[in-house]
């Protein structure tokens, strides 16, 4: 069987400093989007005595509010993908695919640094077969 060479010391550092800054950047854009829909839900429940409603505000209102909320949701799951590869990183898997455990490109890894299949796997999840 043929020994699959691991990622050098200085490679796994480099991506994850680039998890890192996304980490980062992420946490900060779920902290933005969560205070805007925050923001949004407490000016529209606020005291509408004085407004005129009009069903199409009410509708870009909800819309927005919603939106925000499926966009934190997506940046979540985009922040659980890289803490993963930061925690592959760590114990020493980073870089194979955790199912057939085949060594990544490092083109795969640089365009998304917290891949965790191969391109065939992750075809195969995104079309339901697995």
């Amino acid at each position: 069987m043929v020994k699959v060479k691991k990622l050098s010391k200085e490679k796994l550092n480099i991506f994850k400093k680039l998890l890192e800054k996304q980490k980062e950047i992420l946490i900060s854009e779920i902290q933005h989007l969560g205070d805007d829909a925050l923001q949004n839900i407490k000016e529209s429940s606020g005291d509408l005595s004085s407004h005129t409603l009009h069903i199409a505000d009410l509708a870009t209102d909800n819309y927005n509010r919603d939106f925000s909320i499926d966009l934190v949701g997506s940046e979540e799951d985009l922040l659980r993908q890289i803490n993963g590869a930061l925690k592959r990183i760590k114990d020493g898997t980073y870089g194979f695919c955790s199912e057939c455990k085949k060594k990544l490109t490092e083109k795969r890894l640089k365009a998304m640094p917290y891949a965790e299949l191969c391109i065939e796997h992750q075809e195969e999840k995104e079309n339901g077969h697995s």
